[in-house]
C-alpha cells in the first residue's frame, strides 16, 4: 500500500524497505515536501459511508444520550453529526479514484468509481434513503455529508470538502492505494532541502576530486610507475564499490562515506604492503622477477589477514547494528572484497603485463623515501614512557567523560534538529530565538552554523512521544519559513533514540570480541590481547577528543569510532603478521629486539599509509562541509591514534604478556627415573 502511494507521487527512485516486523523505511530523493509525503504515508486513508440520523443532531444526542447503534464523529468543517455505526459501504469496493473540479462551483473534488457489487449496494441504498443524508467519513472524519436527491445507479460519486488541487490530488491517491490495515507513526524523520542537497552533492564531489587527486599525486610521488599502477588498482576499486551499492539500491550516507573512506586506506596499505614487499625481496638479492612473484606471495598473507579481521567486524555490526551502523558496515565489507580482487588479480595482472613488456632487470619501486630503508629505532626501550602517556591520556579522557560528558545529539536523546538559511542577508539569531520561545517547547538551543546567514536549531524532545516530536518541527517550520530556507531537518523519537543507542555499543562490543577470537586463532593470545588492547586505547582517546572539543556525538560520530577501529585493527594486524613471521626467522634473537625489527621493517609502509589516508580525510574536512567537519576531524584523530597505538601499544603488550621467541621456549624438564639401577 505505502509503495503504490509512492509511486502515485511520480518520484524517482523511492526506496521502501520492512525493517523488522513493524517498522518500514521510505526514503523519496528530490521530494523537497516531507509534510506531504508523511500526510501520504501515515494516514491509513479507511474510507467508510454512514446515514446520518434524520431527527437529532449531535448536541441533541450530548444532551439527551446516544440513541443505540449511532456514534457522534467530528466533521471538516467543525461541526460533529451524529451518524448510524453500521457502515453502509466500505472502501475497499472503490476500483477508482480522480481529482477534479465541480462544473457547478469550481470547486475541487475527488470523483470515485464501484466496483459491480459495490456500485449494485450504493444504488440500493441511495434509492431507499432519498431526501436523508448520507455521511462520507475518512479515517474518522466525516468528509462531506450531502442530501440523496435521487437514486445513484452509474457506481459512482463524488466527495466535495474544503479542498484544494493538492489535497484532492493526495485524497484521490491515497483512496486509489488502499486503506492501510494499521495506523503508522512516524518515529524518525531525516530530511535535507534541495538547496543543502546540491550543496552537499557539490561539496562532497569536490572533497573526493581533491582527495583522489592528493592520494594519486602522493603514490607517484612515492612510487613513480608503480604508484600509476597502484592508481589505477584504487581507481577501479572505488567504482566497483559504486557501482555494486548502486544494484543494490542503497543510499549513500555519512557513515557509507566512512566506509568508502577506510576502503581507500586499505586498498592504498594493500598496494604498499606488495610494493615494499618487493623492494625488500631486491635489496635480499632477487632478481626483478623472483621479487615480483615473491612480493605478492608474501605479502598476500598480510593482506588476508588484515582484510579478515576487519570483515568479520563489519559483519557483526551489520547483523547486530541499526540504520546506519548497516550502511557503514555494507559498504565496508563490499570495500574489502574489492580491496582483495584488485589488490590480487588487478594490480598483479597490469604488473605482470608490464613485465612480460619491458622485462626489466631491476625494479625501481620507490622513488620518494620518507623513512629510511635500514632504520634502527629503538621503540621497545621508549615503551615505559609512551605507555605512562596513554595510560595518562585515557585516564584523562575517562576523566573528562565523566565530568563534561558528551554533547549528545538527537540520535541519542532524541529531539528535533532544524537548520535554516536566511533568504536575505544574515540570519538573526536573537530573532529567532524570540520567535521560538513564545511555542511553548521547552529548551529551544540556536546557534550560528557555517556561514553568518545560516543557524541550526535544536529543540528537546517532547513529552508527547514520537507524534509531539513531529508536531515540534512543523511550528518551528511554521513560524520561519516565510524569511528562512529550511534546508535540513532532523527528527528522532524517544523510540529510535534509545534503540539507536543500545545497537551502537553491542555491535561495537561484539566486533571487538569476535576480532580477539579471529586473531587468538591465527596468531597467539598475546597478540589477540594486545589488538584489543590498541582498539580500547584508540576509542577511549577519540571520545576524549570529543568530550573536550565538544562536538556533537551522534551516529556521525559512532561511524568515525568505527572506522577508527577498522583502520585501527588493520594497521595492528599488519605489524603483528611481520612480528609473526620474524618469531619464525629469528629463533634466537631477544622478543625486544625482533619487536623493534619488525615495527622497523613496516615503518616506511605505515608512514606511507597514513599520509595517504589523511591526505583523502583532509579534503573531507576543508571541501566536505560544516556537517560532517567533527567527523572527518575525528576520523584524522582516529588515524593518528591508531598509527601510534600499533606501534607503541599493540607491540608492548606481547612483550608485557611474555610472548617468547622458539629458541626460548622453555621445554618441559624430564622427571627422573626411580626405577631401575643407578649408578
Amino acid at each position: 500500500v505505502i509503495r503504490r502511494r509512492i509511486d502515485e507521487l511520480g518520484t524517482t527512485e523511492p526506496t521502501i524497505q520492512r525493517q523488522g516486523t513493524d517498522r518500514v523505511l521510505v526514503q523519496v530523493p528530490g521530494f523537497a515536501d516531507s509534510e506531504r509525503l508523511k500526510d501520504l504515508i501515515s494516514r491509513t486513508a479507511r474510507l467508510t459511508f454512514h446515514m446520518v440520523h434524520p431527527s437529532m443532531s449531535a448536541d441533541q444526542a450530548r444532551a439527551q444520550g446516544l440513541p443505540v447503534g449511532t456514534m457522534i464523529m467530528p466533521s471538516v468543517d467543525g461541526f460533529d453529526e451524529l451518524l448510524f455505526e453500521e457502515v453502509s459501504l466500505g472502501g475497499e469496493s472503490l476500483i477508482d479514484a480522480q481529482p477534479g473540479f465541480d462544473q457547478q462551483n469550481g470547486e475541487a473534488i475527488v470523483s470515485f468509481r464501484f466496483d459491480t457489487r459495490g456500485a449494485i449496494v450504493f444504488a440500493e441504498i441511495t434509492s431507499a434513503n432519498v431526501g436523508r443524508r448520507f455521511a462520507i467519513v475518512l479515517d474518522g472524519q466525516v468528509v462531506t455529508a450531502p442530501t440523496i436527491q435521487t437514486a445513484i445507479t452509474g457506481g459512482s460519486g463524488q466527495i466535495s470538502g474544503s479542498f484544494n488541487a493538492e489535497t484532492a490530488n493526495d485524497l484521490a491517491v491515497l483512496l486509489r492505494a488502499g486503506a492501510l490495515p494499521a495506523t503508522l507513526d512516524i518515529i524518525e524523520e531525516r530530511s535535507v532541502g534541495p538547496s543543502l542537497g546540491a550543496d552537499s552533492v557539490q561539496a562532497g564531489l569536490m572533497a573526493g576530486i581533491v582527495g583522489s587527486i592528493g592520494v594519486v599525486a602522493f603514490m607517484l610521488i612515492s612510487y613513480g610507475l608503480f604508484g600509476v599502477f597502484a592508481s589505477i588498482s584504487l581507481t577501479l576499486n572505488i567504482i566497483i564499490i559504486l557501482g555494486v551499492l548502486s544494484m543494490l539500491g542503497a543510499t549513500l550516507t555519512l557513515p557509507g562515506i566512512a566506509g568508502i573512506v577506510l576502503t581507500v586506506g586499505m586498498a592504498v596499505d594493500a598496494n604498499v604492503l606488495i610494493f615494499e614487499r618487493m623492494r625488500e625481496e631486491m635489496v635480499g638479492g632477487r632478481t626483478a622477477h623472483q621479487a615480483l612473484e615473491a612480493g605478492f606471495k608474501r605479502a598476500m598473507g598480510t593482506i588476508i589477514d588484515a582484510n579478515v579481521t576487519t570483515f568479520i567486524a563489519a559483519a557483526v555490526l551489520f547483523f547486530l547494528g541499526s540504520g546506519p551502523i548497516q550502511g557503514f558496515a555494507i559498504t565496508l565489507a563490499i570495500g574489502i572484497l574489492t580491496t582483495l580482487f584488485t589488490a590480487y588479480f588487478v594490480t598483479q595482472f597490469i604488473i605482470g603485463r608490464w613485465y612480460a613488456v619491458r622485462r626489466p632487470k631491476t625494479l625501481k619501486i620507490q622513488l620518494l623515501s620518507l623513512v629510511p630503508s635500514a632504520t634502527k629505532i629503538p621503540f621497545m626501550a621508549w615503551r615505559k614512557v609512551a605507555m605512562g602517556f596513554s595510560i595518562i591520556a585515557m585516564i584523562a579522557s575517562i576523566g573528562l567523560f565523566g565530568v563534561q560528558g558528551l554533547n549528545l545529539g538527537i540520535d541519542f536523546k532524541g529531539g528535533s534538529s532544524v537548520e535554516v538559511q536566511a533568504i536575505v542577508g544574515d540570519a538573526d539569531i536573537a530573532d529567532i530565538r524570540s520567535r521560538l520561545g513564545e511555542l511553548g517547547l521547552g529548551d529551544v538551543q540556536v546557534q550560528g552554523f557555517g556561514t553568518p546567514n545560516d543557524v541550526l536549531i535544536r529543540v528537546e524532545a517532547q513529552d508527547g512521544g514520537d507524534t509531539a516530536q513531529q508536531d515540534a518541527v512543523r511550528l518551528v517550520t511554521s513560524a520561519l519559513e516565510a524569511d528562512y530556507d529550511i534546508r535540513r531537518v532532523e527528527v528522532v523519537g524517544p523510540t529510535v533514540s534509545g534503540e539507536l543507542a543500545i545497537a551502537g555499543a553491542i555491535a561495537v562490543i561484539v566486533a571487538i570480541f569476535a576480532v580477539l577470537v579471529y586473531v587468538w586463532l591465527r596468531f597467539e593470545w598475546q597478540f589477540a590481547v594486545g589488538s584489543i588492547i590498541a582498539l580500547i586505547h584508540d576509542v577511549i582517546l577519540t571520545i576524549g577528543l570529543y568530550s573536550l572539543i565538544g562536538f556533537e556525538f551522534n551516529l556521525s560520530s559512532i561511524a568515525a569510532i568505527l572506522t577508527i577501529v577498522g583502520y585501527s585493527l588493520n594497521d595492528t594486524v599488519v605489524v603483528y603478521d611481520r612480528v609473526r613471521e620474524n618469531l619464525r626467522k629469528f629463533r634466537k634473537l631477544k622478543v625486544s629486539d625482533l619487536l623493534d625489527l619488525s615495527i622497523n621493517s613496516m615503518l616506511s609502509r605505515t608512514v606511507l599509509t597514513s599520509i595517504t589516508t589523511i591526505v583523502a580525510l583532509l579534503a573531507l574536512v576543508i571541501f566536505g562541509g560544516e556537517v560532517i567537519r567533527g567527523f572527518t576531524i575525528s576520523m584524522t584523530w582516529g588515524v593518528l591514534v591508531g598509527t601510534y597505538s600499533s606501534i607503541f601499544i599493540a607491540a608492548p603488550v606481547l612483550l608485557f604478556f611474555g610472548l617468547k621467541t622458539r629458541e626460548n621456549v622453555q621445554k618441559k624438564p624430564e622427571e627422573k627415573r626411580t626405577d631401575g639401577a643407578q649408578v
